[in-house]
């Protein structure tokens, strides 16, 4: 199946992203007569290209929220769940995804495995991030795009601990499907195209390369200089 690509790289999408973001932020504004207190989190490392425009626009923090997918222990392409670096964690439902019960061993080496990594990622990428408190602010958590929903949902989860007053989940793409099930995690679901047909993030993009680890500090490190120069 062909697509035409909806946008040249991450950066123009968060570009387009960060205005939608604010215009549904002023609308609540307007509606509840209440300001929200924005604090952007981007699911590293390709959800940070995103995620910048949208904190500058925004003039608010940018943290990440580490979310890796586990792995199925017979095929490492195939996602059974999703899980962050302080532990929560989501199952796929799918039946085919299911294991007996003499291959707990194996799934919960493939958890353990993508904590470890979660883990490790967020050591790297963490020290560079503004440190503000979540309590009472509206979350804006960004990713490159959505498939599955996994690892947003799983980000979401952990974030929801530091009792923000709402999380938005943002995205430059994810399926129509998804759409309900995605509101079980998010008070407000954003995304710029919602395709009926959709099997790889990458098929929307013209450019869209592996972000490494380097550059993606370089992505917090550059918002909280920003914003450590005007206060």
């Amino acid at each position: 199946m062909l697509y035409n690509p909806l946008f040249q790289n991450r950066e123009v999408a968060g570009e387009k992203l960060a205005e939608v973001i604010r215009t549904q932020l002023n609308k609540q504004a307007v509606e509840s007569g209440l300001q929200p207190s924005p604090i952007v989190y981007a699911l590293p490392r390709g959800g940070l290209p995103v995620a910048l425009p949208v904190a500058r626009l925004l003039d608010c923090p940018l943290k990440i929220e580490v979310a890796k997918k586990i792995s199925h222990p017979q095929n490492k392409e195939l996602a059974i769940g999703a899980v962050t670096a302080s532990g929560s964690v989501i199952w796929s439902n799918s039946r085919i995804f299911r294991f007996r019960f003499d291959s707990r061993e194996k799934r919960q080496a493939s958890l353990n495995l993508a904590m470890d990594c979660a883990k490790s990622l967020e050591t790297k990428l963490s020290p560079g991030c503004s440190q503000v408190s979540a309590e009472g602010a509206t979350i804006i958590l960004i990713d490159d795009g959505i498939a599955t929903g996994m690892t947003i949902a799983a980000a979401a989860t952990a974030l929801r601990k530091l009792n923000p007053a709402q999380i938005w989940l943002c995205t430059p793409v994810l399926p129509q499907k998804l759409i309900p099930w995605l509101h079980k995690w998010g008070e407000q679901i954003i995304a710029l195209a919602t395709p009926e047909s959709f099997l790889s993030v990458s098929n929307f993009y013209v450019e869209f390369p592996q972000i490494e680890t380097e550059e993606a500090l370089r992505y917090v490190e550059q918002q909280s200089v920003i914003r450590g120069i005007r206060e």
